[in-house]
């Protein structure tokens, strides 16, 4: 299983709306994205964010599907301009050594298919994590 989660915190002047738009587009990929084995989003404590979302992903295969899903795509072409900082963080219980290889691959090859989630990603103040762009999960 693949457990990818995000933390995020807000641009001061985003608005509550838009936020609460972005908010309910990450509920419904766990809702309605049929490789997603649980999720949860809502507000993040102890911490300097404000809101996180986890998934449940049974392999690669179904994290890349999450990855690549048009609605993932949406909520990153509505959330980011919104984000001030973020994080994205891959826990795992898969024994394959070369899981963080696979899961870096899967974002590299993201960012190549999609660059206009790069340019998103390069306006956000700060952004870390096994999803960056310069980020090695095999570290």
């Amino acid at each position: 299983m693949i457990y990818h989660q995000i933390r995020i915190a807000m641009k001061p002047d985003a608005p509550k709306d838009q936020v609460d738009y972005a908010l309910e587009l990450l509920r419904q990929l766990g809702r309605e994205l049929d490789v997603v084995e649980q999720w949860a989003v809502g507000r993040d404590f102890g911490g300097e964010f404000e809101y996180g979302a986890v998934y449940l992903l049974k392999d690669i295969d179904a994290y890349r599907t999450y990855m690549y899903a048009p609605l993932h795509r949406k909520i990153d072409a509505v959330g980011l301009p919104l984000v001030k900082n973020m994080i994205s963080q891959d826990l795992t219980d898969d024994e394959d050594p070369e899981i963080g290889a696979k899961i870096a691959k899967v974002h590299t090859d993201r960012f190549t298919d999609h660059p206009e989630i790069a340019e998103l990603i390069e306006d956000i103040g700060s952004y870390e994590g096994s999803g960056a762009p310069s980020s090695d999960p095999t570290a």
